[in-house]
């Protein structure tokens, strides 16, 4: 158990590791710390007739692990109290998201300045927290080793470079962004979270 719980020391900040490992010993769930993916940050799966699967981002920073982490757990949550046929982001799992979330803000496992965001964000949780842009961008801000900027920063025309690839921002789409790329014409849904590097961008 002891190694279980060095893993949450790992990724996640002092005052929150405790709280986020009990609850992995309460559901008995499989936790999977994952490559970095450009389309989530992490995911919740049922796993009928084996244990319940959450995966998060290994490259995401202590606070934004700490809130995936959450997320993810409220969906598993809500799952297990009111059953698969409710909305995957509706009333249900957003008041279970608060009861998740609230304990370890109060306990101030954030930053003050991010604390108060998160406050306001529990007002009324989004999907994801790449739909909360005032969050996202506080959350970010933490981001000491990450190089480039969030797609979500790029204003509509800008283009950039993914993966090596050169695409347009034209729309967004919910958390995502509606994006052209260049050189075949082919559209994509690219994640707001995603790390991209700006191309000189002139406005119309």
């Amino acid at each position: 158990m002891q190694s279980q719980f060095a893993v949450f020391e790992k990724y996640l900040p002092p005052k929150a590791s405790r709280y986020c490992f009990d609850l992995w010993v309460k559901h008995g769930f499989t936790l999977k710390v994952v490559k970095g993916r450009s389309t989530k940050l992490g995911d919740f799966r049922f796993n009928k007739g084996k244990k319940p699967i959450i995966t998060v981002n290994q490259d995401l920073n202590p606070y934004a692990f700490t809130v995936t982490y959450l997320h993810e757990v409220a969906h598993l949550q809500a799952f297990e109290k009111y059953g698969r046929r409710i909305a995957p982001h509706g009333a249900e799992w957003k008041n279970t998201f608060k009861e998740v979330l609230f304990p370890i803000v109060e306990a101030g496992a954030f930053p003050d300045e991010l604390g108060l965001k998160l406050r306001r964000h529990l007002a009324n949780p989004k999907a994801a927290s790449c739909s909360d842009p005032v969050l996202m961008m506080a959350l970010s801000r933490y981001d000491v080793h990450k190089s480039g900027i969030l797609l979500a920063e790029l204003v509509i025309g800008e283009e950039f470079l993914l993966e090596s690839r050169h695409f347009k921002k034209e729309g967004k789409k919910r958390t995502r962004s509606i994006c052209l790329e260049m050189k075949t014409g082919r559209k994509y849904l690219i994640s707001e979270v995603a790390r991209v590097e700006r191309i000189a961008y002139t406005a119309p």
